[in-house]
């Protein structure tokens, strides 16, 4: 049974703020924004149909603050609240409260969120269900002794990895069996203090492997599809720099493949609403399940740019219980979109956060350029949050056209003031190996020399 969405309250930020806006307006939907002291003057706060301010520029006293955001929505009479990616968007008690207080989660349901949340129980549910997983531990290692015992099984390398981790945190990659056991402690020991949480497992490492993620679209009705697969090799440390779909070298029969995959994961956990299911991808075209991210992903525009689906739109649909606006056979795919993340980093200072203000900003625009930030000249780049200002995306009808566009808009995009991450997104464009297509996620640190 539909519900009718009448105000949406965004708990965010930035740029994916900003984005849920402009989607809701062209629903007309209200909105409200929220904001700490700092961002009292953000682009936010300015589109929103209002804006409450939720606490000091320490997270946990605003945006991951649960009491006031409720509260907020409460007093500006929010029927809903998106909660973008970040902060809370996978928090199962945040969802549990807001469905008590009869407020919708724009997002899937909390079960799933923690059933996919928990790596370890994930793995497990992906391997009941036929969807393949990476070789290593069934369940949480409980000792040191069994994790070297499940190690050695596997061969090393090996990866030790927290089952509440993220980001790169709780995560170390042992190469060899005598440091088993100092690297799995200081894993754990991250993954305690980062997420409350120190459980571990083990997964054998995939060399040299592509990062093939699958965007899929579920509602209350049973129905799943997928939006075809991006890559996502183009990282460092674990952080994504450079997203584009479709994904270069691939043959059809594993894009078949692991975008099926993608919807019997999703099945297998009763998915609603936007996701995505990451998989390591080997040389011979084997493919692993590594995670799933319930929720909207930051790359999500490049699967709009190939196929037309304004996800953000679909997303709150799906809350007010419609059925998906399209069927499998419905999706198509045409041309190519590259997303390139513009930090406020310095990359000669070992990708350094480089907050300050912006003396100057100018971005690209023309046929097929996109840029979704929230940033303007005179702006303060405030050094509390996440270094990313602006996603630049492109679009034409092929790969090579992409590239093209690409060079050509982030010549365009220049930002005075502080330094950003642009010119080594160029850098990347120029080499042969992003050229061909055929990359892996170890291509930072086989084509640029971060070390020094």
């Amino acid at each position: 049974m539909s519900r009718k969405i009448n105000r949406i309250l965004i708990a965010n930020r930035g740029e994916i703020a900003v984005r849920i806006i402009r989607a809701c307006k062209e629903l007309d939907i209200e909105t409200v924004a929220v904001y700490s002291t700092v961002d009292k003057d953000s682009l936010h706060v300015k589109l929103a149909d209002e804006a409450i301010c939720i606490g000091s520029h320490l997270v946990t006293e605003s945006y991951l603050n649960m009491q006031n955001i409720v509260a907020a929505a409460e007093i500006s009479g929010a029927d809903a609240i998106h909660p973008g990616y970040g902060f809370l968007a996978e928090n199962v008690d945040f969802v549990e409260i807001l469905n008590a207080c009869n407020i919708e989660f724009i997002g899937p349901e909390g079960d799933a969120i923690r059933r996919m949340g928990d790596k370890a129980e994930a793995r497990k549910l992906m391997k009941e269900n036929n969807v393949p997983t990476v070789p290593g531990s069934k369940d949480i290692i409980q000792s040191i002794e069994e994790g070297l015992k499940v190690a050695k099984e596997c061969g090393f390398p090996v990866m030790v990895k927290a089952t509440a981790g993220g980001g790169g945190k709780g995560m170390r990659l042992v190469h060899k069996e005598e440091d088993f056991a100092e690297l799995f402690e200081l894993a754990s020991q991250e993954a305690l203090a980062g997420f409350g949480n120190g459980d571990c497992y083990i997964e054998k490492f995939v060399v040299d492997p592509r990062h093939i993620e699958v965007q899929i679209l579920g509602d209350s009705f049973g129905n799943v599809i997928h939006l075809g697969e991006r890559n996502c090799s183009i990282q460092r440390r674990h952080q994504k720099l450079l997203e584009e779909a479709p994904s270069p070298c691939i043959s059809e029969d594993l894009r078949t493949r692991i975008c099926q995959a993608g919807v019997d994961a999703a099945k297998a956990v009763n998915y609603k609403n936007a996701g995505t299911i990451e998989f390591l991808v080997d040389k011979d075209e084997n493919f692993y399940f590594m995670e799933m991210n319930t929720r909207l992903q930051v790359e999500h525009p490049v699967t709009e740019m190939i196929t037309g689906v304004d996800l953000v739109k679909e997303q709150i649909l799906i809350a007010e219980g419609h059925k998906l606006s399209y069927t499998q056979d419905e999706i198509k795919f045409k041309g190519h979109a590259i997303e390139f993340r513009v930090n406020a980093e310095n990359p000669k200072d070992n990708f350094s956060p480089c907050p300050g203000a912006i003396d100057h900003l100018r971005l690209p625009g023309g046929p097929g350029v996109r840029v979704d930030t929230m940033i303007s000249s005179n702006d303060e780049i405030l050094p509390f949050y996440d270094s990313m200002i602006a996603k630049l995306i492109v679009y034409d009808e092929d790969r090579d056209k992409a590239i093209i566009r690409g060079k050509r808009a982030l010549d365009e995009f220049v930002i005075d003031g502080v330094s950003s991450t642009v010119e080594v997104h160029k850098q990347i464009l120029s080499t042969e190996t992003f050229k061909s297509g055929y990359f892996s996620t170890s291509y930072m640190d086989t084509e640029f020399n971060l070390s020094e």
